[in-house]
């Protein structure tokens, strides 16, 4: 009985002890554990930064990749440096040509605007001597560093294939396929054209016009070199589709509903036009080189 109570004894005095010193030991194991990691440490690899003008060249490099990827499948800008299409665009408009807009299968329409390559029907195709030096020209001229070679024209197109295009009527006016063709989009004060034509447009090609008459150097002004001043469909870069500077002709490039009532040609065809004459009326002005961007030509 005493050895019993003696244990009873000591077992109250030592829960109390230990409840006296509850943090004694944790403290104690915590203190040393952070000793441990203090002396301890373990260092990562030391973070590096690349330097400000590594980033900055691959960032550049990165931007010009994909401008030019933008300009060669998408949208390519191109300047205006003549009056041939005025009033609807203007000398230094830069528009932005919409390279996709052929792309589904469907042709340039009559009334729409278009830029074209005119080598082999305005101009005449001259090799390059270097290919290198012409690959980075054209890459700079995408980017609007470079001027362009002169090849890249923007009209308005008036016939596509099978269309017989006649100026002038009696009342003096274009007729597309025998119907009269309002041309309100033509410069004020303008006539349809001073070089009287009978045409009719090979399959796959374009009759393209001006809309400032008088001063645009178009397929009229062609019609007796190889093609007859007729464009080829697929020498079309694209639709020019809007207007980007200056900004305050910030806008769609316009459109016309002047050939809705023109109707598709006939299927047995219109037989053989006359021979449009080479003649060119005294106010229309030579073709103007294009000036900055991709660049395009009156």
């Amino acid at each position: 009985m005493d050895t019993e109570a003696q244990h009873t004894e000591r077992d109250p005095s030592s829960r109390t002890e230990s409840r006296t010193h509850p943090r004694t030991d944790s403290g104690t194991e915590e203190e040393s554990r952070s000793v441990r990691v203090s002396e301890d440490p373990r260092p990562g690899p030391p973070h590096r930064t690349a330097p400000s003008w590594r980033r900055t060249v691959l960032t550049g490099g990165a931007c010009v990749l994909f401008l030019l990827l933008l300009s060669h499948f998408v949208l390519q800008p191109f300047l205006i440096p003549s009056r041939s299409m005025e009033p609807t665009l203007r000398v230094g408009d830069r528009i932005l040509v919409n390279k996709l807009a052929y792309r589904s299968g469907d042709g340039p329409r009559r009334g729409d605007v278009v830029v074209f390559d005119g080598t082999g029907s305005f101009v005449r195709e001259e090799p390059r001597n270097n290919p290198v030096t012409g690959l980075l020209h054209d890459a700079a001229a995408a980017l609007g560093l470079a001027e362009p070679d002169g090849t890249d024209f923007v009209k308005r197109v008036v016939g596509t294939g099978g269309d017989r295009v006649v100026c002038c009527d009696g009342d003096g006016r274009l007729t597309v396929n025998g119907v009269t063709v309002t041309e309100r989009y033509l410069m004020p004060g303008d006539r349809p054209s001073g070089v009287p034509f009978d045409i009719v447009v090979p399959p796959d090609r374009l009759w393209v016009m001006g809309d400032h008459r008088s001063q645009s150097s178009d397929s009229r002004d062609h019609l007796g070199d190889p093609g007859g001043g007729m464009v080829p469909v697929d020498r079309v870069v694209g639709r020019a589709g809007w207007i980007v500077w200056p900004f305050g002709r910030w806008s769609a490039v316009p459109g016309t509903d002047a050939f809705a009532a023109v109707p598709a040609p006939p299927a047995g065809g219109h037989g053989t036009a006359p021979a449009g004459r080479e003649e060119r009326s005294g106010g229309e002005t030579a073709d103007e080189r294009a000036a900055g961007g991709a660049g395009s030509r009156g």
